[in-house]
């Protein structure tokens, strides 16, 4: 049982921190993530962005984007995009990104992979089926214990 989580207490800059649950991940019909090793980066406004182990993912199913783009977080540093290449469907472009050189304090997200839960056929936490956050340029994952108004929908950009 997880305890109610409001994401107006998050804290801005935002937290890293490791936790104990169990993300499974989606694709074409196939599991291509599942693992319990998860850290999580909290924000104010956002619901929790998950970063797993790049090794949790199916040999060969994250590659870097056929386009490639980089952007930049003002804490965490650049992000790399990837595609997934799930072996039973069509590539997912841009679904997931990466920190090669994360900046300090968000060293727990080397090597580390996030998705985009709303490109994914699936996610799950925890058992639970994960609704993605809104937006095309957010990665949490809504889950019930996460409460609150959730930034991503459109008007909701400069809050």
């Amino acid at each position: 049982m997880h305890r109610r989580e409001d994401v107006s207490n998050y804290p801005r800059p935002p937290h890293v921190e490791a936790v104990d649950q169990h993300a499974v991940i989606y694709a074409g019909g196939v599991v291509v993530c599942d693992t319990r090793d998860v850290v999580r980066v909290l924000e104010t406004w956002h619901p929790p962005t998950l970063y797993l182990p790049r090794d949790a993912f199916d040999d060969g199913a994250l590659r870097p984007a056929r386009e490639p783009l980089t952007t930049t977080c003002e804490w965490k540093g650049a992000a790399t995009y990837l595609d997934l290449y799930p072996l039973s469907c069509e590539p997912i472009e841009r679904g997931a990104w990466t920190y090669a050189a994360p900046r300090a304090g968000f060293e727990l997200l080397l090597d580390r992979v996030a998705v985009y839960p709303g490109r994914m056929e699936r996610c799950e936490l925890d058992g639970e089926h994960v609704t993605a956050q809104a937006g095309n340029f957010y990665g949490g994952w809504i889950t019930s214990w996460i409460v609150g108004p959730i930034k991503g929908a459109p008007g909701t950009t400069h809050w």
